[in-house]
């Protein structure tokens, strides 16, 4: 086991091939010839002779300032870089100068921003990112967008205050009824409001009408509920009728630890009419099925791909139902275990009760010890 700050763990696919081949091995045990172990104490001990060597041709003199590779690159593909790696140290120059090369302020954050961001997610989805390091993305993102708002107010003053600071779109995020838990709400709120969306997070513990109250009241385009406890499940699926009947007509978002897609398309879904309701696996997803869900072009072919993935899951899941046969109490009764003592010869033991041993070596014991169900337990 390692213990490792996750959020300097690097891509994974951007770690040396060889190092990344050599350290799979170990890990795994295995190699074409089992020397992995002492290949990998070759390899560092490679690299300490050429850092040392490096030190060396530096002599004592003061190490020369090398400026990132990466920085001689487009200011689109910088921005994209530093969302991705997380560093936020040259976020608000690379910010300046996006701003100055588009037309709008908010046209920085719909293209190198958001496209930053989606490889993020995408990352993320893939296991290749971890939350750690979404996080940091997340926080970079929103530094670039700090550094924009004063722009885009004072933009909309420009405008004589006639129109609203534009977002892409407003959510309101809830944790539902009989439920504390909003851990993960929360970083669906950061990753959404550092793509410029106007997000209402309402809290836990919230009921079904003030859900459907704060949702008039903000014009939302889309409500996400939260839960981690099972009994939230059902509490969704109370919500997604009582939004039907309220008439609230955008698409429902359900999100949390208990939560699946195969619930969502079995228990929800048929029961919001109003619109879409989908299952969102987690936070760094958020952006790219909100973003799908409010884009006008793309939203019809994307709401019916879901429909018909829920559809088939629907029908996995009756399917698997009608493969269980259930027969009555009587008949389970009459099929139990038939016993015949009378048949069987049975030993008697040499002898009946506890035998005990005095100054055993408990030593001796150690090698019959299974101790399995103690790691499945701590």
């Amino acid at each position: 086991m390692g213990i490792v700050n996750a959020g300097l763990v690097p891509i994974y696919d951007e770690i040396p091939l060889e190092l990344r081949n050599l350290v799979d091995e170990v890990i795994l045990n295995k190699s074409p010839n089992m020397d992995h172990v002492q290949r990998i104490c070759d390899y560092a001990e490679a690299e300490k002779e050429r850092l040392n060597a490096l030190k060396a041709a530096g002599g004592g003199a003061a190490p020369v300032k090398v400026e990132d590779p990466w920085r001689s690159w487009a200011v689109d593909e910088r921005l994209k870089h530093a969302l991705i790696k997380g560093n936020d140290k040259y976020i608000e120059q690379d910010t300046e100068e996006a701003r100055l090369a588009y037309p709008r302020p908010l046209h920085v954050i719909e293209g190198p921003l958001m496209a930053g961001m989606s490889i993020v997610g995408d990352y993320f989805g893939s296991g290749k990112m971890f939350l750690p390091q979404v996080i940091k993305s997340a926080r970079v993102m929103k530094k670039s967008v700090a550094y924009l708002t004063p722009f885009m107010e004072a933009e909309k003053d420009t405008a004589g205050g006639s129109e609203e600071l534009a977002y892409n779109g407003t959510v309101v995020l809830a944790t539902v009824k009989g439920d504390v838990h909003d851990i993960g709400k929360n970083i669906v709120g950061v990753v959404l409001g550092c793509n410029n969306y106007k997000v209402i997070d309402m809290g836990v513990m919230c009921s079904c009408c003030s859900i459907v109250e704060e949702c008039r009241k903000q014009k939302a385009d889309i409500v996400g509920l939260s839960g981690l406890i099972t009994p939230s499940l059902d509490e969704m699926v109370h919500n997604a009728k009582e939004f039907t009947k309220a008439g609230i007509n955008i698409p429902l978002l359900i999100g949390g630890a208990t939560t699946s897609k195969m619930h969502t398309a079995v228990k929800i879904e048929p029961f919001y009419k109003g619109n879409q309701a989908m299952h969102v696996l987690d936070a760094a997803r958020a952006v790219v099925v909100v973003q799908q869900l409010l884009d006008p072009n793309n939203r019809d072919e994307y709401v019916k791909d879901v429909q018909e993935e829920y559809a088939d899951l629907r029908k996995e899941y009756y399917d698997g139902q009608k493969d269980k046969s259930f027969i009555s109490l009587a008949k389970a009764r009459s099929k139990k275990l038939q016993t015949d003592w009378s048949s069987v010869q049975i030993v008697k033991p040499s002898y009946l009760g506890n035998k005990v041993y005095k100054n055993y070596d408990l030593k001796l014991l150690v090698p019959f010890i299974d101790w399995d169900p103690f790691f499945s337990t701590w």
